[in-house]
């Protein structure tokens, strides 16, 4: 599927659930993806990107940021400690905030830098144990806990269970977001974007819908 399908599905899932035009963000996950299906990306103007590790994006991105203008890089993926200062010189935003190491790092770097990436706190909505994220009766408190550290926390991000209905867990996101006043939401991928995109998500993360499979040889 082309770039073009996708943001047309975006747009046709906007018009269905009476959200405006562009109101949601497509990021483009580039993870393990060669460097020329990212570059047929970028030259087709696709800027939001989506990488799941620190590392990897390090070795590809400043020099695509150097050649093609605008960039706005996204981390999706688990973000440890030690990787947190690469992290915020890289990224514009950070949608794995899940525990409270993490934010009091990122906060300690936020002074120190007189900056800080946009955050997204992760909520693991199916309470699954191999997964990352606050469980959902601890995500209000733990919002609350970034916001007194001064961290800039713009919304929630979920990855519902692979076997449960999507809309479920982003219906009970949305319903976190809504008490805690967040108005972004990071949610739906390849599979599901559109039913993330009716409960009101404002970014959606697709991989290999658009770069085709991915390559982990």
């Amino acid at each position: 599927m082309s770039l073009e399908e996708i943001k047309s599905r975006i747009a046709k899932a906007e018009r269905a659930a009476g959200r405006a035009p562009g109101s949601v963000t497509l990021i483009a996950v580039s993870k393990v993806q060669p460097l020329d299906r990212i570059e047929a990306v970028l030259e087709q103007g696709h800027r939001v990107f989506g990488e799941n590790r620190v590392q990897e994006a390090q070795g590809k991105w400043p020099a695509l940021m150097e050649r093609y203008e605008g960039v706005d890089l996204h981390l999706i993926g688990p973000l440890q400690t030690n990787k947190a200062r690469a992290a915020v010189e890289l990224f514009s935003t950070i949608h794995s905030v899940d525990r409270p190491k993490l934010a009091r790092t990122l906060a300690r770097l936020a002074q120190e830098r007189g900056a800080c990436p946009g955050l997204f706190i992760q909520v693991n909505t199916g309470e699954e144990p191999q997964k990352a994220g606050v469980p959902p009766d601890e995500a209000d408190d733990f919002v609350a806990e970034c916001r007194a550290m001064d961290l800039p926390v713009r919304g929630l991000m979920c990855i519902p269970p692979v076997d449960e209905e999507p809309s479920l867990h982003f219906a009970l996101l949305a319903k976190i977001a809504a008490r805690n006043g967040l108005n972004e939401l990071s949610m739906g991928m390849s599979a599901d974007f559109e039913k993330a995109i009716a409960l009101g998500a404002t970014h959606v993360r697709v991989g290999s819908a658009i770069f085709g499979e991915r390559d982990y040889g």
